[in-house]
């Protein structure tokens, strides 16, 4: 009988992209509404992606084998 396959979480790949050097590319929180309270200096950096932290990015792998 054959291995059994690895499944890619379908949550996770929606959440995560791979950059060039092979780190996890990650949105940022506080970014869909009561924006009014917020700065415009904070508004402005929760626009660029942030990366997952290297103490998480062994769990995120495992979720994503293919990616």
């Amino acid at each position: 009988m054959a291995n059994a396959k690895l499944k890619t979480n379908r949550a996770a790949a929606k959440r995560f992209k791979l950059t060039g050097s092979g780190k996890l590319k990650r949105s940022k929180a506080y970014t869909s509404h009561i924006l009014t309270k917020k700065s415009p200096k904070t508004k402005r950096n929760l626009r660029h992606p942030g990366l997952v932290d290297k103490t998480n990015e062994k769990q995120m792998k495992r979720l994503l084998p293919h990616l």
